[in-house]
């Protein structure tokens, strides 16, 4: 007797976990511990990301735009790019922590990164059905998922090509709410045309400030797009406009190198260490060799460089 309603009570809880997997799904009001705190988001963008007023403007105006729209026409699809260090991933954990209240640790952000999960150039139909499949479960369970797609000039092409009908507003998927979702693309590919731009600002006596989007979008675009190292190599994705936005993150001067150094500092209790922020900006490699203007590591050494000096 104890054995048959055990039965029933679990037959009963999966019952539930089913119906409640596909309301997420197609309900304006489930809300798979979705607690977005758009002032967070942007508070935290305009204090705690340095000398990337692009990314600023841009992620806070497309998430809050994307959030306050009960019934989106399509996914919010942002590609990151820029040099290593200068602040992708630290957004891209921004964005989840507003959302869902954790960086990485809620079941309803998750994160592909190629070298983990697509190794192999020759296996790219594998990977496809793969990736659909995962996707397509994800969002069925949560229509306000988080999908993130680390290091994109390593993901094998043809890979991503499999999500084209889930990022475009035209597509419809059995039981799932797809158009709720949230898709980053985090790459390197196209760091030497913004990288280009801001050294011609820079030399020309131009402030930083002052380089626009639309000067580099399109040659973003046209970067990835004929990058055969780029995840989006003749991509579908590209061609047929399903980016949402992309956004350039500039290169770092050796100020902002030195916050970077400050904020990890106060992180440990030792913000009065300006000394030690100043010879963190002193320590680091500097391009071109000529003038020295960018971090060519951005923040990402800033760790390490603060254990050597603390």
């Amino acid at each position: 007797m104890i054995f048959i309603l055990l039965l029933i009570y679990c037959t009963s809880l999966g019952t539930a976990f089913e119906m409640k997997s596909i309301f997420c799904s197609i309900s304006d009001s489930c809300d798979c511990d979705f607690k977005p705190d758009i002032k967070g988001l942007e508070w935290d963008l305009y204090k705690n990301l340095y000398g990337q007023h692009m990314a600023q403007d841009i992620v806070s105006e497309a998430v809050v735009n994307f959030l306050q729209n009960e019934n989106p026409d399509r996914p919010l699809v942002l590609s990151f790019h820029g040099a290593s260090g200068t602040g992708k991933s630290l957004v891209s954990s921004m964005i989840g922590r507003y959302i869902y209240g954790t960086a990485m640790g809620s079941p309803y952000i998750h994160q592909f990164i190629p070298t983990l999960h697509f190794p192999s150039a020759d296996r790219v139909q594998q990977y496809r059905s793969d990736l659909k499949h995962w996707v397509e479960r994800d969002l069925t369970a949560c229509a306000r998922s988080i999908f993130i797609f680390d290091e994109m000039e390593k993901m094998p092409p043809g890979v991503i090509d499999v999500l084209e009908p889930h990022l475009g507003p035209f597509h419809v998927l059995f039981q799932t709410n797809y158009r709720k979702a949230i898709y980053i693309f985090i790459s390197t590919v196209g760091q030497e045309v913004i990288n280009k731009v801001a050294l011609e600002s820079r030399q020309t006596g131009r402030d930083r400030e002052d380089i626009l989007p639309k000067e580099l979008e399109d040659s973003i675009a046209d970067a990835v797009y004929n990058n055969k190292n780029s995840g989006f190599y003749h991509s579908r994705i590209i061609t047929e406009k399903l980016i949402t936005r992309f956004v350039p993150f500039l290169p770092l001067l050796r100020r902002h190198v030195e916050r970077c150094a400050q904020r990890e500092l106060c992180q440990r209790g030792e913000c009065q260490r300006a000394d030690v922020a100043a010879s963190v900006g002193g320590a680091m490699t500097y391009t071109p060799i000529d003038s020295q203007y960018f971090s060519s590591t951005g923040c990402k050494l800033v760790p390490a460089k603060v254990n050597l000096f603390l």
